[in-house]
C-alpha cells in the first residue's frame, strides 16, 4: 500500500509540477527551435536538426509538449459551454491568452488528485490511523475537493481584485480622457495618454484595445470586447455611451464629461456604503475578542478576592 501511494504521488506531483511550470513560464512568442537555429547560424556552426532538438532544455522537449497533449485530450471530453465560460473567467482575471481553458480545467483535476494522493501517502505511513477508516476517508475527500476548487478560488479572487482596481481607476481615467478630447485629441490618442499616465489593469485594457484597432478591428468591437473581459457594469455603460455617441454624432467630450461625473458619484457612493458596513464588520471582533477581555479585566480582580475570602464555600 505504501508503494502504491508513493507511485500515485510521484505521477500526480509530476503532472502538477509540469502544469505549474508551464503556467509560470514566460511566453516569448517565438519558436524555441527557430531561436536555437538562429543561435547556431550566428556562431557559424553546422549542426543537424536532431542535435539542435537535443540541445534544448528538458522542459521544451518533454514537459511542454506532454502538457499540450494532455490539454488536447482533455478538450475532447470537456463541454463547449464549460470551455467558453472558463475562457471568460480567465479573461476577467487578466490571465494571458496562452493559458488555455482546457489546461486550466486539467490543472484543477491534477491538483485535486495530487492533494488526495498526498493524504493517502501520509495516512499509509501513519501507524495509528488506517487509510480506509471513516475519518481518513473524510479527510482525503475534503482535501481532494479543496484541491479541485483551489484554482477556481484563485481565479475568482483575481477577478474581484481586478474589477475593484478598474472601478477605482475609472473616474480619474475618464477625467483625463475628457481633458484630452476637449483639448483636440482623438479618442484613440486620449486612450494612449491614459496608458502613458498609469500602469494598472485599466490602462492595460486600453492598451489592448489600441492594439486590436491597429490590427484592423473596429473600435466599437474592440471596446465591447474590453467590457466583456473586465466584467464591470460601469465599463459596460461607458462603452455603450461611447459607441452611441460615435454612431449618432454626439460630442464625445460631452459624453465623456457626463460619464466621468457619474463614475465619480458612484465611487463616492461605494465609499459611503463601505463606511456603513464598518460597524457591522466590527461587531464580531468586539463581541468575541474585545468584550470578553474587558469583562476579564474589570471583573477578574473582584472574582479573585471573592474566591480568596471563601464566599463561594
Amino acid at each position: 500500500m505504501v508503494w502504491v501511494g508513493i507511485l500515485v504521488l510521484v505521477v500526480t506531483v509530476g503532472v502538477a509540477g509540469a502544469l505549474v511550470l508551464i503556467g509560470l513560464r514566460e511566453h516569448e512568442g517565438q519558436d524555441p527551435l527557430a531561436k536555437r537555429l538562429a543561435e547556431y547560424a550566428n556562431r557559424g556552426e553546422v549542426a543537424s536538426l536532431e542535435e539542435i532538438e537535443l540541445s534544448q532544455p528538458f522542459m521544451e522537449r518533454v514537459i511542454y509538449p506532454a502538457a499540450r497533449r494532455f490539454s488536447e485530450l482533455a478538450q475532447r471530453f470537456t463541454p463547449q459551454n464549460a470551455i467558453v465560460e472558463t475562457r471568460r473567467k480567465l479573461d476577467q482575471a487578466g490571465a494571458p491568452r496562452w493559458l488555455e481553458p482546457t489546461l486550466f480545467l486539467s490543472s484543477r483535476i491534477v491538483f485535486g488528485v495530487g492533494l488526495g494522493a498526498l493524504m493517502v501517502f501520509v495516512f499509509s505511513l501513519s501507524p495509528t490511523m488506517s487509510v480506509f477508516s471513516l475519518k481518513s476517508l473524510l479527510i482525503i475527500g475534503g482535501v481532494t475537493l479543496a484541491g479541485f476548487f483551489l484554482p477556481n478560488m484563485i481565479v475568482n479572487r483575481n477577478i474581484k481584485r481586478r474589477q475593484r482596481v478598474v472601478l477605482n481607476a475609472m473616474p480619474d481615467a475618464l477625467d483625463l480622457l475628457t481633458i484630452c478630447v476637449e483639448a483636440g485629441l482623438g479618442f484613440d490618442a486620449a486612450m494612449k495618454k491614459v496608458i502613458e499616465k498609469w500602469d494598472n489593469d485599466l490602462s492595460a485594457a486600453f492598451a489592448r484595445v489600441l492594439q486590436e484597432i491597429q490590427l484592423g478591428k473596429l473600435r466599437r468591437e474592440a471596446l465591447r470586447d474590453m467590457a466583456d473581459r473586465l466584467g464591470v457594469a460601469e465599463m459596460d455603460s461607458f462603452v455603450a455611451a461611447v459607441i452611441q455617441s460615435e454612431q449618432l454624432g454626439v460630442s464625445m467630450a460631452r459624453v465623456l464629461r457626463v460619464q466621468a461625473d457619474a463614475m465619480r458619484v458612484k465611487r463616492r457612493q461605494r465609499a459611503e456604503e463601505n463606511a456603513q458596513r464598518a460597524p457591522i464588520k466590527m461587531l464580531l471582533p468586539m463581541v468575541f475578542l474585545i468584550f470578553p477581555t474587558i469583562v476579564l479585566i474589570l471583573l477578574g480582580p473582584a472574582v479573585l478576592q471573592i474566591m480568596r475570602s471563601g464566599a463561594f464555600f
